[in-house]
């Protein structure tokens, strides 16, 4: 209530004056002269060059009488209009655009209804129209003004000098740069902003909030040792690139490297100075993905959506972003109890974003292989669009356990297809991976496989079946950015298997996003392959984070190379040769050229030979894996597949123990561009 009585004593005073002035504008009375007749009730006239006329007096006499019949009027019915709108709880300190903007609308809808009741002539004492027009402005302006000069004194006040404040380049361009500008001002005192570095040419060589503007192609090492900075900070958003080349520099120069998060990426209301460190999923971010929202939104809302794997890295992100597309209901399938519980621990603590969306939550344990199970499944929940995220995918534990591989691989997919043809699912999402391409090991010979299941039944059903193929996602589990981490926090060494290996790679949240772009734009039987940008070396990503993690290479942590293990390429692949020309369906995702039909009965005759191989030894169930990979590897591709470090001894004629498979030579490692 202080508050209110405050502002209410505040905007009467402001519009009581702007009354006033419009007044003494309108019939250009003088000030004082019209002062005195007001507040004593007498009309006298200051001597002034010339003489005073009739009309003077009467002009002076009638806006004294229009002031004292309309003031309280006017007052009551603005303040009416500020606290039904609230204009009062918009704090002057913290004045944006928008309040500005909303205020100056709130004295123009003042000024309309004055006149409006003018009009109507009802309860309303005549005042000139030119003095209602003056006086709109004016108040508008006055209230304005007060914002604005309050705003300006809260971000030039320093918070204290600190003559030991960081000297501080922000690299950034226009917007960000000055929000970052007026927040350290106001907010921080161990920081002291002494440039800007604008990678566009928008601002070069000006000044923007009163900072130095430099233009980035000076070369960013050359403005550092200009401004002697010791701190540079970026804006999240940008490029893993432009992250990458600007925190090389500013290790060289010895300049601490830190982002500030977007205000998407705060929680609180208010936006507060927040840094952080740069993190390998910095050194990798892309530009941000345009997504068509209203398409993915088209083929997901009010829906009953099936995530199988949603206990896993990439299916639990499918679960997050699935809610902003307001689905009926998800069903949340994984064979891990554990996993299964984080997800229904982690979504308990965001039930108010739940509730708003108002989408329920089945969290299921279960075994894509069980058919009972997954039969009983789709009958309860009847899925409209199923996202198949479950595999097994670990290269080199699939080596030694290939049952496992196929069985969940192979026939856990070929249960939810069959499923999904029977109870007319609409859609059906499979993530494939790079590693189905020409596949050297046994998991990526079973995703190949599952590919061409989903090809065999999409001919004859209505069912969209589609499979979406990218290479490797960073911190998903058991992937290389955890164990190096872990050998880095332990000292070291970081391993590497070899130091020309190469893979692609993509943050979980944008691979995620463009599966589901994926499944809103797929037809039946599409093979979209996902535009992984270029391909990373091992070797420096574990450079990379060394040197995050505060350490040097060699001199802290070394690396070393360990070789090859089963079935590992030295580089991956995302097309076979018949899909080197696939055509954009967006601009990070492609559609492979469709391919023959795949007969089904081919198909079928195939998995009934592995699954008859199920429980032979591993050696025999690789040697039908292998049959079957090549069969569909020379219908894909002109060229005979290189053999897999674990095949090859089924082509040997010396026998060996399946239990003691060795690592191939990398002479025998399939290449970029090998067969």
């Amino acid at each position: 209530m202080k508050r209110l009585a405050i502002a209410v004593c505040c905007y009467a005073v402001i519009f009581a004056a702007a009354f006033f002035a419009a007044l003494e504008l309108r019939f250009d009375l003088n000030l004082i002269d019209f002062a005195n007749s007001i507040v004593r009730n007498q009309v006298t006239l200051r001597p002034r060059p010339g003489f005073v006329t009739p009309f003077q007096i009467e002009q002076l006499i009638y806006a004294k009488d229009v002031f004292r019949s309309g003031l309280m009027i006017v007052v009551l019915l603005k303040l009416a209009i500020v606290f039904i709108s609230r204009d009062w709880l918009r704090r002057l300190r913290y004045s944006t655009t928008h309040d500005v903007a909303w205020s100056a609308g709130i004295c123009l809808i003042s000024g309309i209804l004055i006149a409006c009741l003018q009009i109507a002539r009802q309860a309303m004492p005549q005042i000139p129209r030119g003095v209602i027009i003056i006086d709109t402005v004016l108040s508008a302006g006055a209230v304005v003004t007060a914002r604005v000069i309050a705003n300006m004194l809260r971000t030039m006040r320093r918070p204290g000098a600190n003559a030991q404040a960081s000297r501080t380049l922000i690299y950034a361009n226009g917007g960000d740069a000055v929000h970052l500008v007026t927040t350290i001002r106001s907010s921080s005192n161990r920081l002291r902003v002494v440039g800007i570095v604008s990678p566009s040419d928008a601002a070069k060589n000006g000044v923007v909030a009163g900072v130095q503007v430099f233009d980035a192609s000076r070369g960013l090492e050359q403005i550092i040792q200009q401004t002697r900075a010791e701190v540079l900070l970026l804006p999240s958003q940008l490029t893993g690139r432009t992250i990458r080349e600007v925190s090389e520099i500013c290790r060289r120069n010895g300049v601490d490297a830190h982002l500030v998060p977007s205000v998407d990426e705060i929680p609180s209301g208010r936006f507060h100075l927040k840094m952080r460190d740069i993190t390998i999923d910095d050194l990798l971010r892309r530009e941000p993905n345009q997504l068509d929202l209203n398409g993915i939104r088209s083929v997901l809302a009010d829906r009953v959506i099936l995530v199988t794997g949603a206990a896993g890295s990439i299916g639990s992100e499918v679960c997050r972003q699935l809610l902003t597309f307001g689905p009926r209901r998800i069903v949340l399938l994984d064979q891990s109890e554990f996993g299964i519980f984080q997800m229904e621990q982690e979504f308990e603590s965001l039930h108010h974003q739940i509730d708003r969306y108002k989408c329920q939550l089945e969290f299921v344990v279960e075994d894509i292989t069980d058919q009972h199970a997954m039969t009983r499944l789709f009958m309860q929940h009847r899925p409209a669009v199923v996202f198949h995220a479950a595999a097994y995918k670990h290269v080199p534990l699939m080596e030694s356990n290939p049952q496992a591989a196929v069985r969940n691989n192979v026939f856990g997919t070929r249960a939810l297809v069959d499923l999904s043809h029977k109870f007319f699912v609409e859609r059906f999402v499979m993530i494939s991976t790079d590693k189905a391409v020409r596949p050297t090991n046994v998991m990526g010979a079973t995703k190949l496989i599952a590919e061409q299941y989903l090809h065999s039944v999409s001919a004859r059903s209505k069912t969209r079946f589609i499979t979406v193929r990218f290479g490797n996602v960073l911190n998903s589990a058991g992937s290389v950015v955890p164990t190096f981490r872990r050998q880095i926090e332990e000292g070291g060494p970081v391993t590497v298997t070899d130091p020309e290996m190469q893979r692609y790679f993509m943050t979980i949240p944008e691979a995620v996003q463009l599966v589901l772009q994926s499944g809103a734009v797929g037809e039946g039987g599409d093979v979209l392959i996902l535009d992984m940008g270029e391909p990373v070396k091992i070797v420096d990503l574990a450079k990379d984070m060394i040197r995050l993690s505060g350490q040097e290479y060699p001199t802290d942590i070394d690396i070393v190379y360990t070789g090859l293990r089963p079935g590992e390429k030295l580089y991956e692949e995302l097309f076979y040769e018949t899909e080197v020309n696939a055509s954009r369906v967006h601009e990070k995702i492609l559609r492979a050229p469709r391919a023959a039909d795949v007969n089904p009965s081919v198909v079928e005759a195939e998995l009934l030979q592995l699954s008859q191989h199920l429980h032979a030894s591993r050696e025999e169930l690789r040697e039908v894996l292998w049959q079957v990979t090549s069969r569909i590897v020379n219908d894909a591709s002109a060229a005979q597949p290189a053999a897999p470090g674990f095949l090859l001894a089924a082509y040997t004629s010396a026998p060996r123990d399946p239990d003691n498979i060795t690592k191939p030579d990398k002479s025998r490692t399939t290449r970029r561009g090998a067969a």
